[in-house]
């Protein structure tokens, strides 16, 4: 999740753990030393897994993720965050005072709010793949009780809009933001090293994992050595100033979430850069999930697109395709781009102050009727 500002091709590690250079001769030789580094290089001690800023309890508890209720009322419509599942862990949603989504969301007027907290991956989990966490987030809205808003952030984005096409009667609004959907829709730097590497690379990858692609070393590999105080100020649109002690708790916050890893499974890995970077499965309509192939057209529910301008992982028009693809009315479609980088509409002070809260209100508002059909849709 991490864009240094002055190294913007290593940011490219908060979606997936890749090799990012300028050509593809620079990745050849890229990928020859972190294959080597990956092999045999030192292992990093584990760092503290960062701490939540919002009080909150556990509402269930899986092997492969824990559902975290941020709920003040248990009466209220549910809404459900779908966090990343990358290199980094979930509680950027609620990282600090005044960067946290689940704060500016609760205090917006969002009652029931639950986030997917994805545990890191063991050995004996190498195998899972994109349908076994489909079917993880739905065991989690049936313990919350359908039908639930999802957000969807990031890589979370994408998995959401999967679940909504495939139990599209558990979802009632959806909300995608910073989410790669149709990757073919304009270049993204992350796009383009997946579309120049052949899919050995990152199998090699795999391989040296033991069948998990290993947070901490990739991670070591990846860099920055370190991260400047500026670069996280920035990236944070903070405004307190560097060396203030408010600062420093910001700071430090942000370098515990950091420095915390997690493990991916290598067939949840491959599937994602196979099936979405160099297929374009979602977006050509040829996917796959839970034993059904996935038509966005099912999706009729409300939708609100919510996208970087400056974004170097999401192009805009990557999310913005989803108008074109799915079956809700024009209408009840919602769209807003933003002026910050990928992070920044997550953790960015100007994102939580002016944006977020104007969703909750799109949230709250009553969903029209849609009776379906092809001829309703163009009309609106």
């Amino acid at each position: 999740m991490y864009e240094p500002l002055r190294c913007p091709s290593l940011g490219l590690a908060f979606l997936w753990p890749a090799f990012v250079a300028a050509s593809a001769s620079e990745i050849a030789a890229l990928a020859a030393k972190g294959f080597a580094d990956l092999a045999v290089g030192d292992e990093t001690p584990p760092a503290r897994e960062p701490r939540w800023f919002t009080p909150h309890r556990i509402a269930l508890s899986l092997k492969t993720v824990t559902l975290r209720d941020f709920s003040t009322d248990a009466t209220a419509p549910p809404a459900l965050v779908c966090a990343p599942f990358a290199l980094h862990g979930a509680c950027i949603c609620d990282l600090a005072k005044d960067h946290s989504l689940v704060a500016t969301l609760r205090q917006a007027g969002l009652k029931r709010l639950f986030v997917t907290d994805w545990r890191s991956a063991t050995a004996d989990m190498h195998a899972r793949g994109i349908d076994d966490y489909l079917a993880d987030l739905n065991v989690l809205v049936d313990d919350i009780g359908a039908p639930v808003d999802l957000i969807g952030l990031c890589q979370g984005g994408w998995m959401a809009l999967l679940y909504a096409a495939r139990f599209p009667q558990k979802v009632r609004k959806l909300v995608l933001a910073a989410a790669p959907i149709d990757v073919k829709a304009a270049p993204s730097a992350l796009s383009a090293m997946a579309e120049a590497n052949p899919l050995v690379l990152f199998q090699e990858l795999v391989r040296l994992g033991d069948g998990l692609v290993p947070g901490g070393k990739v991670l070591k590999f990846w860099g920055p050595e370190s991260i400047e105080q500026a670069d996280i100020r920035g990236i944070l649109e903070s405004d307190e100033q560097v060396g203030s002690p408010a600062f420093a708790d910001l700071e430090a916050a942000f370098r515990e979430w950091h420095a915390w890893t997690v493990d991916l499974p290598g067939a949840f890995f491959l599937e994602t850069v196979k099936k979405l970077y160099h297929d374009n499965e979602i977006a050509r309509g040829a996917f796959e999930a839970l034993g059904r192939r996935i038509d966005l057209a099912a999706i009729e529910v409300p939708v609100f697109l919510l996208a970087a301008r400056d974004d170097e992982l999401v192009a805009p028009a990557q999310l913005f395709a989803v108008e074109h693809l799915v079956g809700t009315p024009s209408s009840s479609i919602s769209k807003t781009l933003i002026a910050c980088r990928h992070i920044g509409v997550f953790v960015g002070r100007a994102a939580l102050q002016d944006t977020w809260p104007g969703i909750v209100r799109w949230l709250d508002a009553p969903a029209l009727p849609y009776a379906g059909g092809s001829d309703l849709r163009q009309s609106a």
